[in-house]
């Protein structure tokens, strides 16, 4: 996911010569591969957010019915996307020495069977949708198009990261509809504060990759602004997030417990932006990773306890 996470750096001769050396991946080695490819630890960034939604608009715990398709959802929307992100960006990634040894860069896994994947996710995602309810199964196909769309969406956009940002935003509206089968204010402002937290944190990443972006005519803030431009935009980006988290409890009965989740959340966030400056991108994947997987967990732990709480 992200748009640092498909280009960066200069292109490598010997990436060619290593893609031809690796055998076909069968058996164990190719469900690995497969993890590999969907980056299925990056699920840590939406996941626990949809179950924030599902909490809120339940007011407790969904059914183990919704539960279950609302996971299904999930994976299947995530694992198409991330497999079509990799099938768009194949010539990028052959091009880049940081993602040279991707699965279906090195022969690992076929193009085919890529393909077969993502009709697998397509198909998860459809009947999984089905089986929560109406609403949930006619918005399925306008919320996959933005998913799958963002792969093309830095080719021609420096708000490519807005994009990611509310193909993540959807995590937590989705599951909204997938519980009450409606749309209300509170998924839509929790839907637009995991846009702004999504989009900041994709600028800081993206800060690794200007001078391929430029080379390859890809576009993002940092290309656009320039580094130092674009993480104040991404220390504003995360300012808008926390308001709007903290705009919650004037549409849903939540309480201090909640909020001392999000201050939490205020917190990390500031840490966040003291590991990065345009001078010194070193600790990027810290803060990358680390912190905003935290930021996530947090927020669905401070909503589960603070719902159970009343």
């Amino acid at each position: 996911m992200g748009h640092g996470l498909i280009a960066g750096g200069s292109a490598a001769a010997g990436s060619v010569t290593r893609t031809a050396q690796v055998p076909r991946a069968r058996g164990l080695r190719a469900a690995t591969a497969v993890l590999s490819m969907i980056k299925f630890q990056h699920t840590l960034f939406a996941l626990p957010f949809a179950f924030t939604g599902a909490i809120l608009a339940a007011g407790g715990l969904p059914t183990t019915r919704q539960i279950v398709w609302i996971l299904g959802a999930m994976v299947g929307a995530r694992s198409a996307a991330m497999v079509f992100n990799r099938i768009a960006d194949l010539g990028f990634d052959r091009r880049n020495p940081r993602t040279a040894m991707r699965p279906l860069v090195t022969g690992e896994l076929s193009l085919p069977f890529a393909w077969g994947t993502l009709g697998a996710g397509v198909v998860l995602f459809f009947l999984s949708a089905a089986m929560l309810n109406r609403l949930a199964l006619v918005l399925a196909g306008p919320a996959l198009l933005l998913v799958l769309s963002y792969s093309y969406a830095k080719r021609v956009t420096w708000l490519t990261h807005l994009h990611l940002g509310a193909s993540l935003g959807l995590a937590p509206l989705g599951a909204w509809v997938a519980v009450r089968g409606t749309v209300g204010a509170a998924p839509l402002v929790l839907a637009a504060a995991v846009t702004f937290w999504v989009a900041g944190f994709d600028v800081i990443y993206s800060c690794q990759d200007v001078e391929f972006d430029r080379r390859e005519g890809l576009h993002s803030i940092p290309r656009r602004f320039g580094i130092a431009r674009a993480l104040a935009l991404s220390t504003a980006l995360h300012v808008l997030t926390v308001a709007l988290l903290l705009a919650l409890p004037f549409l849903l009965p939540l309480g201090r417990i909640y909020l001392v989740g999000v201050a939490a959340t205020a917190a990390l966030l500031m840490y966040e932006h003291r590991l990065v400056r345009p001078d010194d991108l070193s600790r990027v994947n810290q803060a990358f990773f680390t912190v905003n997987g935290c930021v996530s967990f947090l927020i669905l732990a401070a909503t589960a306890v603070d719902r159970a709480a009343h």
